[in-house]
């Protein structure tokens, strides 16, 4: 469908404009079918557009004072709103489909879309829409639960198809290249550590390396070298980072040599590492909104930890602090002198730059807890290079590094 720059403004200022252009001597600035800017397709694009985005006008009142209307909209019926889901996904993207229907939920407060099996089959699965139906997952009757566990799970599968391969390397990577073993594989050949050691045999004449010795990693996992510990923070505002915290610790209880465990809190704790074996269950297990109480989750993650020195915590939060602060930087300030190594992601999306209290940030950074924002896609490298010993704080500023660049980070 192609567009010229009349019809484009059309559709942004809505149909109130076309009106004053008929009525102003303004047409010639266009030309349509029947005299209008737009044709049929795009008219039909711009009556989606139109029940959610169209401005409430004024008109006089039968008595004093004036009174509102709308010049489009979907009331509560159920053909209506399944016949607009199914225009908005005929003439949008899909990244666009997802902005326009998490606006009619929160903007227009059409929950219908979410409380009918036939509205829920049509809507386009996004990260947001599963933030919004952990929400509300008490209100939806038990005749759409079917329906929204089925985008809740094509949300997951989406996200591990995103993250599980390059996780599993990140560990694998971290964990398996200090161990070797004599059963050869050229696929496992340490090549550095063969050379670095075969280079007193090396030929003057033939310009190489002739070894006597080689290396291998080994294959196997050890079991449990790590304890990782992610602590999710519940709040409405963490709604993206939890789904996608919640895959994460998914992944990483799927692999031998890891101990998983996930929490979840607002003012009370929620162990959710029994339900790591299906993500949707453990999503399901997230009730979004409520208090924040960082102090109590990180006092019983405290209890979690076995071998300080093997334990890598991950506070999943934006540090609005509801309890008691002071005593959550002594507990941390613990963690960290024990050993345990220790971080804070802001944010774990796609969003960019996140709200988060500035002040607790830095104290917790003077602790050596660093506090920075993570995409999905760097969270592999970011996972590797913390459990390879390497600088937390460096870390830390390698992704604000890149993110003042304009990098994907």
């Amino acid at each position: 469908m192609t567009f010229d720059r009349h019809q484009r403004w059309r559709l942004i200022l809505g149909k109130r404009v076309e009106d004053q252009i008929r009525g102003g001597g303004g047409a010639g600035m266009g030309a349509g079918s029947g005299g209008g800017l737009l044709t049929r397709e795009m008219a039909e694009m711009d009556a989606a557009l139109g029940a959610l985005y169209d401005i409430e006008e004024t008109e006089p009142g039968n008595g004093s004072g004036s009174s509102t209307k709308r010049s489009a909209g979907l009331g509560a019926s159920r053909p209506k709103l399944a016949a607009w889901l199914g225009d908005v996904r005929k003439y949008f993207e899909q990244d666009v489909v997802a902005v326009i229907q998490q606006d009619a939920i929160e903007k227009k407060g059409w929950k219908e879309l979410l409380f009918e099996p036939e509205s829920l089959a049509q809507i386009t699965p996004s990260v947001e829409l599963v933030g919004t139906l952990l929400t509300m997952k008490d209100m939806i009757p038990d005749r759409a639960k079917d329906a929204a566990r089925e985008i809740v799970r094509s949300v997951v599968e989406e996200i591990k198809k995103r993250m599980q391969g390059e996780l599993e390397r990140a560990v694998r990577g971290a964990l398996d290249r200090s161990r070797h073993q004599p059963i050869p594989s050229l696929p496992n050949l340490d090549w550095r550590r063969t050379i670095g050691k075969n280079l007193k045999n090396y030929q003057k004449d033939r310009r190489t390396i002739v070894p006597d010795r080689f290396f291998f990693f080994a294959r196997q996992h050890r079991r449990r070298e790590w304890n990782v510990i992610v602590a999710m923070d519940q709040s409405g505002s963490m709604a993206s980072s939890v789904v996608y915290g919640g895959v994460m610790g998914s992944i990483l209880a799927s692999l031998p040599a890891l101990e998983t465990h996930v929490v979840a809190f607002d003012t009370e704790v929620v162990d959710l590492t029994p339900r790591l074996v299906d993500p949707v269950d453990l999503i399901f297990g997230i009730q979004l909104g409520g208090g924040t109480d960082i102090n109590r989750a990180v006092g019983y993650c405290q209890g979690l930890v076995s071998n300080p020195r093997r334990t890598l915590f991950i506070l999943l939060t934006d540090l609005y602090e509801g309890g008691n602060q002071e005593q959550m930087v002594k507990r941390m300030e613990e963690m960290v002198q024990s050993g345990v190594r220790a971080m804070c992601l802001l944010a774990l999306d796609d969003s960019g730059t996140p709200m988060y209290d500035a002040e607790l940030a830095k104290k917790l950074a003077k602790l050596g807890v660093p506090c920075f924002a993570c995409t999905p896609n760097a969270l592999p490298p970011m996972l590797e290079a913390a459990l390879k010993g390497h600088d937390l704080e460096m870390i830390a500023r390698r992704f604000d590094a890149r993110k003042a660049e304009g990098r994907d980070v």
